[in-house]
């Protein structure tokens, strides 16, 4: 938000410097981004004084000056047609950089005569779009004296950051309600004496909602005829260019005055090219706009527009159309003035991707109490500047004013910031602020001005207080001291987050942080979409919704820097996942995602040889290593084929602990969903969820040593089972393991074979079972006795038969 220190006093009745003025607006909290003074580019240039101008020797249309500005003649080559003896200009020497170009002025050469300086137009400097001549200035203009000096007019510009919970400082009125409030001056009065109209509008408005009025609660408007529009005075065009904004007109200009004055968007149409009643309405599938900024838009039912009995004239707190605007020719206006819903106003400009200054005050919400006094202060301009006649004002709907009323003690001031301030400091204050008091003793009850949306309670209340008394005045207070320093601080949430980050990260991963948020038909795709987690006001069109997993944005930081020329990636995230809006529903998940030749066994090309393709084992690999990391006895877990649809249902699985609790999904993306995700495969993904890893239990008494070695010699035996060819691997490891497990030590899958020594529709399943005595060496009948019972434990589990 910009405005110029001339502008906040035409509000505020102050002496203070521009130094105190940018003191008090951040310590209310208006940070001040930058203070910039407009007539700093024109220091180095000097009024100075055409002694002579003959004609050029070697050109007809260019003059040869000599120039003083105030230490002696210098010698010019001019083109200007105005340029003649004894006129006063603006002069810049070698050196200087000229504000339309920023290119610095050099001692130059011009058909074989030299120039040394240059005189001046309105462009070269910045100031209009005037170039027919250079600047012509009083005889009495002093020569040497530098030219921002002689113009004077400077107005420093203060560039303030406005958070979006504060809409009523998007206008230079309340930015001055704050500073008053401060201390630093008085507010100076508003009286908006309505405007008497002297003939019915001929321009009727009306409500078109089907009874849901919420779009546009409240439109108001007039005729002004008879009105002469053209350049607007000097004064409203200067304020204009000091914040950025480029005059057009004075209807124009008044608008977009009005804007930044009041916080108070504003439309003018030219009467004369509206047909019939103007009407706030839903748009129809269909409809388009031609808007002010010459493109087109297709408009449909969830946006609000401005139409006639004819065509939509403007999108509802966004922007208007070129087809109604006014132009030199216009003589008949007609003044909108109305309250759209910020939310709608959001979207609709987010859908079509259109910006604008109407729309960024609507979507945080402007004062609906100023709608008609708007649409009055809007008339007494037009009439002060273009002339005209006014109509009566024609309302439909009615403004939505909320008023509301909170209970205020007193005493909440020192229990929530600790300062102990007189009754009569805390109700002053907030009276400064527009707030209304009533009631007496320590309690108030307190009516919240209308341009204050983001005041509900008594803790909004003391925070007015605070940050008007300021911030400084609260004493700073030490935080209890802990009763030991080896008192437990982290969850077991967040004890598992950090070592599942420290887990990844030791596995060659690198830690991605990707949005929340993500497009509709992906979270669909990932189990997601589901109406309770759509954003209601979403920053963008492609982050509608929560996100279900955090695959999808991994991947689309792989696709980001595989665009790069970055490939073989291998990336991991922690962070939060949503199935529902309840806090039931939300849960932490350790995501890794692996792309291309990223595998365990390396990356991209080595002379040793490249690396295999990424596959559904190293996605396995990271979800049981992290859920060892994470305590879970992954001798215990089942592996099974029940993964989520987004996976490849060939290439991938889910580890359970126990038929009810899935603690993860591991493997190989669905091609279809590589192509959803506008990627390249393969891609890998393994994703743990923390919240349903089981806290581990306490341990009792004398904790065993963590590394146990026998005294004895291992013994190794090799089995090979024939089982059906869709028996999964898995279910023969888990039989073996459960077999004695005092004594069996490790299980390993070697060999798996399908061919003519096996029946069709089997396969063989070799493996090797490490035997691990504590107490003495086996024996031959040890050791058989051992393997009948894992023979027998694998026949039970399987039906598999021992290979001859």
């Amino acid at each position: 938000m910009k405005f110029t220190l001339s502008w906040l006093k035409d509000h505020l009745e102050t002496e203070a410097s521009l130094d105190e003025v940018v003191e008090a607006l951040t310590m209310v909290g208006l940070e001040v981004e930058e203070v910039s003074d407009p007539s700093a580019p024109l220091k180095p240039f000097v009024v100075a004084k055409i002694v002579t101008a003959d004609k050029h020797p070697n050109a007809d249309k260019l003059k040869l000056l000599s120039v003083d500005a105030g230490k002696g003649p210098v010698q010019v080559v001019c083109g200007a047609p105005n340029a003649r003896a004894g006129l006063k200009g603006v002069f810049a020497l070698p050196g200087v950089v000229i504000p339309a170009t920023g290119d610095v002025l050099e001692v130059g050469t011009i058909r074989g005569v030299e120039s040394r300086g240059m005189m001046c137009s309105e462009r070269e400097l910045g100031l209009s779009d005037e170039h027919n001549g250079i600047i012509e200035l009083p005889e009495d203009a002093p020569v040497g004296v530098s030219f921002a000096d002689y113009r004077g007019g400077a107005d420093p510009v203060i560039d303030i950051s406005i958070t979006p919970n504060r809409p009523d400082c998007l206008g230079v009125r309340g930015i001055a309600r704050d500073l008053a409030a401060r201390g630093l001056g008085k507010l100076k009065p508003d009286p908006l004496a309505p405007v008497p109209g002297t003939f019915p509008s001929p321009v009727p408005i009306a409500l078109t909602f089907d009874g849901d009025d919420t779009p546009c609660p409240v439109f108001a408007g007039r005729v002004v005829r008879g009105l002469k529009n053209g350049p607007s005075p000097k004064w409203l065009q200067d304020r204009l260019k000091a914040i950025g904004l480029r005059p057009i007109s004075a209807l124009v200009d008044i608008t977009n005055y009005i804007t930044f004055d009041r916080g108070r968007p504003l439309h003018v149409y030219d009467a004369d090219k509206l047909t019939g009643t103007i009407h706030a309405r839903l748009g129809k599938s269909g409809e388009s706009l031609l808007a002010l900024d010459g493109k087109t838009y297709a408009v449909d039912d969830s946006m609000c527009v401005i139409a006639d009995d004819a065509a939509v004239l403007g999108l509802g707190g966004v922007m208007g159309g070129e087809t109604t605007g006014s132009t030199e020719a216009t003589t008949s206006v007609f003044i909108e003035s109305a309250f759209f819903d910020a939310g709608r106003t959001a979207r609709t400009g987010r859908r079509l991707g259109l910006n604008s200054d109407a729309r960024f005050r609507f979507e945080r919400g402007i004062d609906p109490g100023f709608v008609v006094a708007g649409l009055e202060l809007a008339t007494r301009m037009v009439l002060d500047l273009c002339g005209g006649d006014a109509s009566e004002v024609v309302v439909a709907g009615k403004e939505p004013l909320l008023n509301k009323v909170i209970d205020f003690p007193l005493s909440e001031v020192k229990r929530l910031s600790g300062l102990e301030l007189p009754a009569d400091t805390i109700t002053g204050t907030l009276e400064k602020l527009g707030f209304s008091m009533s009631g007496t003793g320590n309690s108030r009850s307190v009516a919240v001005p209308s341009w204050r949306p983001d005041v509900h309670g008594k803790a909004d209340l003391v925070e007015e207080v605070v940050r008007i008394v300021g911030l400084d005045q609260v004493k700073a207070t030490a935080l209890p001291r802990i009763a030991s320093v080896s008192q437990k601080v982290l969850t077991p949430l967040q004890i598992r987050t950090r070592r599942a980050k420290r887990t990844l990260a030791a596995r060659g991963l690198v830690e991605a942080v990707t949005w929340s948020f993500l497009a509709k038909p992906i979270a669909v795709l990932f189990g997601g979409g589901a109406p309770e987690l759509e954003l209601a006001n979403p920053i963008s069109a492609d982050m509608s919704d929560m996100r279900p997993s955090l695959i999808p944005g991994l991947v689309a930081a792989v696709k980001r820097n595989a665009d790069r020329g970055l490939a073989d990636l291998a990336l991991f995230e922690v962070g939060q996942v949503f199935a529902g809006d309840r806090p039931q529903d939300q849960s932490v998940a350790a995501t890794a995602v692996r792309e291309g030749s990223a595998g365990l066994a390396g990356a991209g090309r080595h002379w040793n040889g490249s690396a295999a393709a990424v596959s559904v084992y190293d996605a396995k690999a990271d979800a049981l290593a992290l859920l060892d990391a994470l305590g879970v006895d992954i001798s215990r877990v089942q592996v099974v084929r029940s993964a989520p649809s987004w996976f490849h249902p060939g290439r991938s699985g889910s580890i359970q602990l126990g038929p009810q609790t899935v603690l993860a999904h591991f493997g190989e993306l669905h091609p279809a969903v590589i192509e959803a995700l506008d990627a390249e495969g393969p891609i890998v993904a393994a994703e743990v969820i923390l919240d349903r890893i089981p806290v581990a239990k306490a341990k009792s008494g004398r904790s065993k040593p963590a590394l146990a070695l026998s005294a004895f010699m291992p013994v190794s035996r090799d089995f090979a089972f024939v089982v059906d060819d869709g028996v999964e691997v898995a279910k023969i490891v888990k039989a073996v393991q459960g077999a004695d497990k005092k004594l069996i030590g490790g299980v390993d899958v070697f060999d798996i074979y399908k061919g003519e020594h096996v029946a069709a529709g089997q396969k063989s399943v070799a493996i090797a079972v490490t035997l691990i005595p504590s107490d003495r060496t086996l024996t031959d009948e040890d050791i058989e006795k051992v393997s009948k019972a894992i023979v027998a434990a694998v026949q039970k589990a399987t039906g598999a038969a021992l290979r001859g």
